[in-house]
């Protein structure tokens, strides 16, 4: 570890790349770091989803390592993946030396692991952090090199035993944060200021179901009293594009939004898929809403996600199975847009709200580094 003293500047190396729920709160807590006069260097992925965000702040540091993606066990493919984790933990190692880093931090997946790993070996501090309700193959590995686990919930806890675990939430980013006029952000997206706004955010991966359900359920949902922002992923968008256009809904159908604020601060309800990056974002608003958990992420961890929100009142869980447009549009009807039920809903989605989650870790961090 560094003998540098606490006030004094350190150097922090962040392995975030991959997916929009590693990378933004990468990012949040880099500009903690950053605020707190330290440098930050971050790793990501040669994925466009990386490169893109990052153009949005010119002032961090980045260089790309290579994806590590985990074949099954006995898949062939499993001696190339072996060797590109050796590859990158190699050039890991380099630039955990080039950076003079005091410290390493892994936001999760197997991207993180090979960082993770070069800093351990180099005595280095090392940190992960899991957002989910029940952790990923990659940080249950990734945690054994770790000085200290960061979770998002305290369920999550019971998966790294022997391990200093530390709840404290997923980091919001910065650009969430700042406050937003709701009217305003509705105008830029072509829509009536004081109507009701539902937001559909399916994601880019397996958003087909979220979006059949919602173009199904248009013809049972009143124009006069709803109108929809819908991100569809790009392989829908066309179909789901010519669905709203056949209605009289105000609408802004796109396949991705780069202005997330402006989009959840125009939502009075969101159907949305549970990945804990994006719960974090509902809480931090506010926002009652309808979670259709990914049938396919690793061990269901989605809908364990969900459970908690949907339990305390907050959201409603319906399993993609389960999934019709009638029963979709009857909830947006009976619960969503009726006043009583949405502010209570909104009041206690915003309880599970964890907007310091980012000072959390640069705190703990600091203090062992």
């Amino acid at each position: 570890m560094s003998d540098q003293k606490p006030n004094q500047s350190k150097r922090f190396l962040i392995a975030c790349g991959g997916t929009g729920g590693h990378l933004f709160p990468g990012i949040s807590v880099a500009q903690e770091l950053r605020r707190r006069g330290h440098e930050v260097l971050l790793l990501v992925s040669e994925k466009a989803i990386d490169q893109r965000a990052l153009q949005a702040h010119p002032d961090l540091q980045s260089r790309q390592i290579s994806m590590v993606g985990k074949p099954r066990t006995l898949s062939p493919a499993m001696l190339k993946f072996l060797f590109k984790v050796w590859k990158t933990y190699r050039h890991c190692k380099g630039l955990v030396r080039e950076f003079r880093a005091d410290a390493v931090l892994g936001m999760g997946g197997f991207t993180s692991l090979p960082p993770i790993m070069a800093g351990k070996h180099l005595g280095k501090a090392t940190f992960i952090h899991e957002s989910n309700a029940i952790p990923g193959k990659a940080n249950k590995l990734t945690a054994k090199y770790c000085s200290a686990v960061f979770v998002g919930m305290d369920v999550c806890t019971q998966h790294f035993p022997g391990k200093t675990c530390h709840v404290v939430g997923t980091p919001v980013r910065d650009g969430l944060k700042a406050a937003i006029d709701r009217a305003e952000a509705r105008a830029s997206f072509g829509l009536c200021p004081d109507k009701k706004t539902l937001l559909v955010m399916g994601g880019s991966q397996g958003a087909r179901g979220v979006n059949n359900a919602m173009t199904g359920a248009l013809a049972e949902l009143d124009p006069e009293t709803l109108q929809i922002i819908h991100l569809t992923g790009r392989d829908d968008e066309a179909n789901v594009r010519e669905a709203y256009e056949k209605t009289d809904f105000t609408h802004h159908v796109a396949p991705f939004c780069d202005r997330m604020g402006e989009a959840l601060a125009s939502a009075d309800v969101v159907i949305s898929r549970s990945g804990a990056s994006s719960m974090s974002e509902l809480a931090h608003f506010g926002i009652p809403s309808i979670l259709i958990p990914y049938p396919h992420a690793a061990e269901d961890h989605q809908t364990f996600n969900a459970k908690p929100f949907a339990d305390a009142g907050a959201a409603v869980l319906c399993p993609q199975g389960d999934l019709k447009a009638s029963e979709l549009a009857r909830l947006i009807r009976e619960d969503f847009l009726d006043p009583g039920i949405h502010e209570v809903m909104q009041r206690k989605m915003h309880s599970f709200s964890s907007d310091d989650a980012n000072i959390k870790i640069c705190d703990i961090m600091e203090a062992q580094t």
